[in-house]
């Protein structure tokens, strides 16, 4: 595994704008239908919008219709984390990048095979590379 990216809030908020550092460092969200990436096809691998580290690849990509892009499975195991989220009185699963921990979004259990996963991630927190 990639050694951690350990930055502090002022490096963080050098670095990202206004809505990347509340979604990915204060673990906020983008309102639905109004991320980049919600409805793009682009073939690509889309990389943590801090660190840089690939997480998903547009062939895992589906329209999920719930506003934000999904994905059925990361693009490794160990590229993200999930942890128990019980914020806003519901029992959810946060997913992580495991690289600098920014929060990403959820996964719910609702999704298309081969997973049956629905990695449901914000825009704001992932940055496009083309292939």
């Amino acid at each position: 595994m990639t050694e951690k990216v350990q930055k502090n809030d002022t490096e963080w908020r050098k670095e990202l704008t206004p809505n990347q550092y509340h979604v990915t460092r204060q673990k906020g969200t983008e309102p639905p239908f109004t991320g980049e990436y919600e409805s793009t096809k682009t073939p690509g691998t889309y990389n943590c919008v801090c660190c840089g580290q690939p997480l998903f690849r547009s062939e895992s990509k589906f329209d999920s219709g719930c506003g934000w892009p999904s994905y059925t499975a990361p693009l490794a195991g160990e590229a993200v984390e999930e942890e128990r989220d019980t914020s806003h009185g519901m029992l959810r699963t946060e997913v992580k990048c495991s690289r600098c921990d920014a929060h990403l979004g959820h996964v719910f259990d609702d999704g298309p095979g081969p997973t049956g996963l629905r990695y449901c991630i914000n825009s704001v927190a992932l940055n496009l590379k083309k292939d």
